[in-house]
């Protein structure tokens, strides 16, 4: 079947240049695209769920080498198709959602023979490489990436630098721009951006920066190189539970201050606490849970001095085994489409802020989102710590009424919690990124002079607004 059959006359250019330079690398047939249209935002997910048609672009393309992608930009630039690129399509903030006018640029077969280098510590890897496979494949050689998002099986490292992905580890590890050595990525008009390998530089502004969190607006990324860890031989677990959220709170401050880094550090409100470890602690405390792994003696040596620093704030130690069944089931979660099916609109919002307004943003985005009538749970989680502050990973459960708009109650959900933390002059996203569901906001945080300079870096690199376009800013601003 002629693959550009059901198309109008208007793209029939576009994709016969694109079959011309890619062959069979393109898919026009609707059930070759619909797999690729979107990522997994629950508002996408509620229009599928209610039979309401999402658009399927023009074409997927599937190239396997960088060289490949800067062809289908190139031509993609030639004919004014915009290209909404997609990883592994596991992002939750409407990153990626097909437009009939444009193509998807899949990049699940930039795999490219990955490459190990032990001596210096580095790993590098086509941008669609399996976030698993990947990990999986330096654990062979004694290694670690270090990043454990819980999405790590259904995610590419590509996206991991797309979005500005953190993992469970990251109190010890870092975040995904702390482990990125170097990238390839391929620009708007078609050229080939390689950052230098090098540990560190003071040439200039860091370009890398301009591509993690850039969520496909400003290139294709390729190619990334990441800084590696020998794999821990010591590790040791340990879990307490207070009587006040704000106490583990400020347990979680006083170790970061005294420089012990463990590499999972979670405290859970009192209802995430019953909800998760119901078997190991009473009901109406909140845990906090560590993982301590390092070189031999380390990790008996800082769980000792945690175990003192919550002891003093009333921290009853428990058994290690609530630890044990974090681990086997983070990454257990039922599907938005299930939970629908019971009658329940659920998602997660993740922010952040310094340790000084922790407990208010707390406080202040559960109080503003329990107001909405149908929400009938607003809870939260802190999964990541810093020197300076740590993250609040809230979870909202909604029972709509029988004929409700999902969507409306989701949308009344998002911007209760966002205008609260904004009002309290928290960051406004985490680890998830901005995609759709949080650009009317990104304008708050950033500032006026702030927005005014991505738009200018967008203009610059993208005068045609090809890339990605509603996502991150709002059109208006290109």
């Amino acid at each position: 079947m002629n693959p550009m059959a059901n198309h109008r006359p208007s793209s029939m250019s576009v994709l016969t240049a694109l079959s011309d330079a890619l062959g069979e690398a393109v898919l026009c047939e609707p059930q070759q695209t619909e797999p690729f249209r979107r990522d997994y935002w629950v508002r996408s997910e509620i229009d599928e769920w209610r039979g309401s048609p999402l658009p399927n672009p023009m074409a997927v393309v599937t190239p396997t080498t960088t060289q490949q992608v800067a062809s289908v930009v190139q031509i993609c630039q030639e004919f004014g198709t915009p290209v909404i690129t997609r990883g592994a399509g596991s992002g939750v903030v409407g990153g990626v959602l097909a437009q009939e006018d444009g193509i998807v640029l899949s990049t699940h077969k930039l795999i490219t023979p990955s490459s190990i280098d032990k001596k210096n510590l580095l790993a590098t890897f086509g941008a669609g490489t399996n976030g698993l496979e990947a990990e999986e494949l330096v654990q062979d050689h004694g290694l670690t990436i270090g990043h454990w998002p819980q999405s790590i099986g259904v995610s590419s490292v590509g996206g991991w630098v797309a979005t500005r992905a953190s993992g469970q580890f990251s109190t010890a590890y870092g975040n995904i721009e702390d482990i990125l050595y170097s990238l390839v990525a391929v620009l708007p008009d078609g050229s080939i951006y390689r950052s230098r390998e090098t540990p560190r530089a003071a040439a200039g502004p860091d370009l890398r920066q301009l591509f993690l969190g850039s969520e496909g607006t400003l290139g294709v990324i390729t190619e990334v190189t990441f800084s590696l860890r020998t794999q821990a031989p010591d590790q040791a677990k340990q879990a307490f539970h207070f009587d006040r959220f704000d106490d583990g709170l400020e347990a979680i401050r006083r170790i970061m201050a005294a420089r012990w880094l463990p590499p999972v550090v979670r405290l859970y409100d009192p209802r995430e606490s019953r909800r998760n470890f119901a078997e190991s602690v009473p009901k109406g405390r909140s845990v906090l849970i560590f993982l301590h792994e390092g070189p031999p003696g380390s990790a008996q040596l800082e769980s000792a001095a945690i175990a003192t620093t919550c002891a003093n704030l009333g921290g009853v130690l428990t058994e290690s085994t609530a630890v044990e069944h974090w681990f086997e089931h983070r990454n257990t979660v039922p599907t938005w489409t299930e939970l629908f099916e019971q009658g329940l609109l659920v998602d997660t919002i993740e922010v952040a802020t310094k340790w000084s307004n922790l407990s208010g943003l707390y406080r202040g985005v559960v109080e503003a989102v329990s107001a909405i009538p149908s929400v009938i749970s607003m809870t939260a989680h802190s999964s990541h710590a810093y020197r300076s502050g740590a993250n609040l990973y809230f979870t909202a459960v909604a029972a709509p009424p029988e004929g409700a708009d999902y969507t409306e109650i989701y949308d009344q959900i998002w911007d209760a919690a966002m205008t609260a933390a904004d009002s309290l002059g928290a960051g406004l996203a985490h680890h998830h990124g901005i995609g759709r569901v949080r650009r009317t906001w990104l304008n708050s945080e950033l500032g006026e002079s702030g927005s005014q300079l991505l738009s200018a870096i967008k203009a610059a690199l993208d005068p045609k607004g090809l890339f990605n376009p509603g996502v991150l800013m709002e059109p208006t601003q290109l």
